[in-house]
């Protein structure tokens, strides 16, 4: 699943999305960004979510070490971040296993 991101040209933002994402979670883009990078990292589809296109999640930290739950899709090579917020519990429980 990791490979999938190798073929990414950089982010797309939609501004509602960024926006929502601060407002409710305080989570910026920098830091949306910033857990694609960083290791360890979890990828997967995200099925329960992909009904009008391919959606996945991601589990990985900022630069600072906060750790992010993100839903995102791709479209022409590019990352469109649809929402991201704090792990919960069980997200930090499987995520610490690594």
């Amino acid at each position: 699943m990791k490979q999938l991101l190798q073929q990414c040209e950089g982010f797309e933002w939609d501004e509602g999305n960024a926006e929502k994402n601060w407002i409710l979670h305080r989570v910026s883009r920098t830091e949306c960004e910033q857990a694609f990078f960083n290791e360890p990292l979890v990828v997967a589809d995200d099925e329960k979510h992909s009904h009008d296109e391919k959606r996945y999640y991601l589990l990985g930290q900022t630069d600072l070490g906060r750790l992010l739950f993100i839903v995102f899709t791709l479209r022409k090579n590019l990352i469109w971040v649809i929402s991201a917020r704090d792990m919960d519990k069980k997200e930090r429980e499987i995520y610490h296993d690594l």
